[in-house]
């Protein structure tokens, strides 16, 4: 014991500066979004549809000090039908298609989904198969995608971003590292 208290005291604290923040996230303006856009809370509903739970741990990241998910007016919620936007990771496989549909349907109006990942995103290493039906838009409509395997927080947060702005009716600008899908008309 007392040679690892030496190799602490000799060493000293090692540890990684924190990320550089995103000036997006940090001035407020996902916030400021998202009280425009809906006048309240932002209310995500997330549905595994199929994953490694890669993108899961980042999404649960989401929720420590450093993001503050809860702080930018962001929560998740147990209902879908208490939701704005649905969050889905993985490739959909065969038993999965019927619960995704019925989440998707059970949302009100606006609804926006976000594919979260590669496998959700373009079905990844599983693609289509007989126990997997592929990307999240072969179920679905997808408004946007969150590339990375997984991707990070900070991926995440302006994806929730982009998909804020679909709603609002904003340019298709201002946020890197996001595939638009489609347009809501």
């Amino acid at each position: 014991m007392w040679q690892m208290l030496r190799q602490i005291f000799r060493v000293g604290l090692v540890s990684q500066p924190p990320p550089p923040g995103d000036p997006a996230m940090i001035d407020g303006a996902l916030h400021a979004d998202i009280q425009r856009v809906f006048g309240r809370a932002l209310c995500l509903r997330h549905v595994d549809a199929g994953s490694c739970n890669g993108c899961e741990l980042e999404i649960h990241a989401l929720g420590n000090p450093y993001y503050n998910l809860e702080g930018l007016g962001i929560k998740f919620v147990a209902s879908p039908r208490h939701a704005d936007a649905l969050l889905v990771t993985g490739p959909v496989t065969r038993n999965m298609r019927e619960a995704l549909q019925r989440t998707y349907a059970a949302m009100p109006d606006p609804k926006f989904v976000i594919a979260v990942g590669d496998c959700a995103g373009c079905g990844g290493v599983f693609g289509e198969s007989y126990a997997s039906l592929g990307r999240v838009a072969n179920v679905i409509p997808v408004d946007v995608t969150v590339p990375g395997c997984p991707p990070s927080p900070t991926a995440l947060l302006r994806g929730i971003l982009a998909a804020v702005r679909v709603g609002s009716g904003e340019e298709r600008v201002g946020v890197e590292g996001v595939v638009w899908r489609r347009d809501r008309g």
